[in-house]
């Protein structure tokens, strides 16, 4: 326990602020910006890309101070998220960091300062925002990451000497856990070299790594977590829209027989698909993986702890309902305005056959 400790923690706390956010326009209104660029783990070629990289933002530039010893950079990703993180190094032993890691955890104050300064940068960016919300939906992760001493202990050594405290700590437990859980929670990570390691769970991750590798699993772990906020929105938002179009389509009215009810429905029900479908599409394409495996498995990793896949498959679950709604829409649609041309040419058909018995 008495080694020393090197690194920094980093409390990222995100936001889904609007629909889109246009990042040329942020470059243009803030003027000292970084475009985000990933450098893959080995020695290869960039295959580990954004579409559309994101903007990060140092603090000072936009007059933001530091925070309870904590500097501030944001990211502005276009899809509508923005990504606030505070960054401090950690303190030099294992003990303390255990001590004021619980800490962290539990302090309502990072929050609420990451969120203001969110609302403030965004009141700045307003003329690059596209429908801008005022209620944010919300997602923190915490992560810490250990540099190793040079000559450093290897991922084995480190996880043989301090693989109890680390599982503790990433539960965020005052309390020493089981060997059961300790092993649960050590049994999903990934090294690629002998001195790194990554053990990410579902709000929290260790990282044991040179500067430039741990930057790099910063930048994932990121937007593994961005990625999740978008679907958690997507899948809110078809729960609503799916909520009123089953009131409307259930609603009686005279407007039933027109079908004008269902024709309203299906524009609806067609106009969501094709916004959310565009969206996740969007989403999903925004990191660019191919070539580098371990950026790939490290990617795959962070999703299943934070059960990313899981949203993904609720919000194309809804997708494929809201495109059943849309096919019963039009359907019934075609079956009410054949019904009225049926009932208006019996009419006709009546009509002609009083005026012919009326005749003088």
């Amino acid at each position: 326990m008495a080694a020393p400790v090197s690194g920094t923690v980093h409390a990222f706390f995100l936001y889904d602020v609007a629909e889109a956010i246009d990042l040329a326009a942020v470059q243009r209104l803030v003027g000292s910006t970084v475009q985000t660029r990933l450098a893959p783990k080995p020695a290869t070629p960039p295959y580990v890309q954004y579409q559309q990289p994101p903007v990060a933002i140092e603090g000072h530039a936009v007059d933001v101070p530091e925070h309870d010893g904590f500097q501030v950079r944001f990211k502005v990703f276009d899809y509508g998220v923005m990504s606030v993180a505070l960054t401090r190094p950690l303190p030099p032993s294992w003990d303390q960091l255990l001590e004021q890691g619980f800490g962290w955890y539990e302090n309502p104050g990072l929050s609420a300062a990451a969120e203001r300064f969110c609302r403030m940068l965004l009141q700045r960016l307003e003329p690059a925002v596209t429908r801008p919300r005022s209620d944010f939906l919300t997602e923190d992760y915490l992560v810490f990451a250990v540099t190793p001493p040079t000559p450093g202990e290897t991922a084995a050594a480190l996880l043989a000497a301090h693989g109890a405290e680390l599982a503790q700590l990433l539960r965020g437990e005052r309390v020493r856990l089981s060997a059961e859980e300790r092993d649960e929670v050590l049994r999903h990570r990934l090294s690629y070299f002998e001195h790194d390691l990554v053990i990410p769970t579902w709000n929290a991750a260790f990282i044991y790594d040179e500067e430039s590798g741990a930057q790099a699993t910063l930048e994932i772990l990121e937007f593994a977590n961005s990625q999740l906020l978008e679907f958690r929105y997507y899948d809110g938002r078809l729960d609503a829209e799916l909520s009123r179009i089953y009131a409307e389509l259930q609603g009686a009215g005279w407007r039933t027989w027109f079908g004008r009810r269902y024709t309203r429905a299906a524009r609806q029900v067609h106009a969501l698909f094709i916004d959310v479908n565009e969206l996740t599409d969007k989403t999903e394409n925004a990191l660019q993986i191919a070539g580098d495996v371990y950026a790939a498995r490290l990617f795959a990793l962070a999703a299943a702890r934070l059960a990313l896949d899981h949203w993904k498959a609720n919000v194309r679950e809804k997708l494929k309902t809201v495109d059943d709604i849309y096919r019963f829409a039009v359907e019934h649609t075609a079956m009410a305005r054949g019904e009225f041309l049926e009932v208006t040419i019996v009419l006709l058909i009546v009509i002609e056959l009083v005026l012919a018995l009326t005749r003088p």
